[in-house]
């Protein structure tokens, strides 16, 4: 989970908690916090699915140096994530060891979910917001002065229907599915979800078989929703969520739109695998008690031709790729297939 308060189970099926902070950043400041860059910090681990998507939509968008980044570390307990990447267990910003802090900054009685991303303003070191839904579809329409030259629209005003149906979907039955399916605790209620799930992913194949993104030629906000949970798949839903129908690799389509995605500069370069199964493995001591975590899956798939081209489609419409990223955020070599 990437919460640090339980999520609560009703009939047996999970269900996520989502009593975020909603307070939004936007360009004129309605909510009381004008998009202004260096105020704010991104705080993420890069475990976390939720997390990973405004890692990936923030280096497309090129909003490295106007949305600064902190990183936790892939576990946590009871209390919070925390900064123990950083030296002396600190961020070198916030100055925090404990994410929780910037939540009790901002509420001293918070009692909810201590939760990746969060977005903290830093003069007050209170968190804004942790609402991932609407940090991203913010990012791509309320930063755009502050987008990179050549950005692609993630959210384009004529698509936002159609991509706004197809999240839902992906939502509810895959991106929390494999959820639902983990830490369901009634037989009934983990088969329902587990067919939604596969259900879904065939929908999926389909609607990817002759078409190379979701929603149009290009890729938007709804591909980076689903590829978070994709690049997971194997190495962990598989098995640690009990979603074996079929692995990945298996589902030829859709293995081969993830690894298309992967090789796209801004997608596969914010890939931790050793943060993502060190979470899940280790954190899930109710599912895996004794914290050993599995040595595969080869990964070196990710990196193979995919073929996809065939099908047309420009990724970044008429922008360009995002750059390399920032020295301080490559992702260490052990811990990526990509070289």
């Amino acid at each position: 989970m990437t919460r640090t308060t339980a999520s609560y189970l009703e009939q047996g099926e999970y269900q996520r908690d989502t009593d975020y902070l909603t307070t939004r950043i936007t360009a004129d400041g309605r909510d009381g916090y004008p998009v202004e860059p260096g105020r704010y910090r991104l705080v993420v681990s890069r475990a976390c699915p939720w997390a990973n998507r405004s890692i990936i939509v923030r280096r497309l968008l090129g909003l490295e140096e106007a949305l600064p980044m902190g990183v936790t570390g892939p576990t946590h307990d009871a209390r919070s994530w925390v900064f123990d990447l950083d030296p002396g267990g600190r961020d070198p910003v916030l100055g925090i060891h404990f994410l929780r802090d910037a939540y009790l900054a901002r509420d001293p009685g918070y009692d909810k979910g201590i939760t990746v991303p969060a977005v903290v303003d830093v003069p007050s070191g209170a968190v804004v917001t942790n609402d991932p839904q609407q940090i991203t579809l913010d990012l791509a329409v309320e930063w755009r002065a502050h987008h990179r030259p050549g950005a692609p629209d993630l959210y384009p005003e004529d698509r936002r229907d159609e991509i706004d149906e197809v999240m839902d979907r992906v939502y509810r039955d895959v991106n929390d599915g494999v959820y639902t399916c983990g830490f369901s605790s009634d037989q009934g209620a983990y088969e329902r979800a587990f067919r939604r799930l596969f259900d879904t992913l065939d929908w999926l194949s389909d609607r990817l078989e002759d078409q190379r993104y979701l929603v149009g030629d290009t890729i938007t906000e709804a591909d980076v929703r689903l590829f978070t949970t994709l690049v997971r798949f194997d190495a962990v839903y598989h098995g640690h969520f009990k979603c074996n129908r079929h692995k990945l690799t298996e589902l030829p389509v859709l293995w081969a739109y993830a690894r298309d995605l992967f090789q796209t500069p801004g997608f596969g370069d914010t890939i931790d695998f050793d943060h993502i199964k060190r979470h899940y493995y280790e954190v899930h001591t109710d599912l895996n008690p004794s914290g050993i975590v599995p040595l595969g899956p080869d990964l070196s798939g990710w990196v193979t031709p995919h073929g996809r081209e065939a099908l047309g489609g420009r990724p970044f419409g008429d922008g360009t790729p995002p750059g390399s990223p920032p020295p301080a955020e490559v992702v260490p070599a052990a811990h990526t297939p990509l070289r």
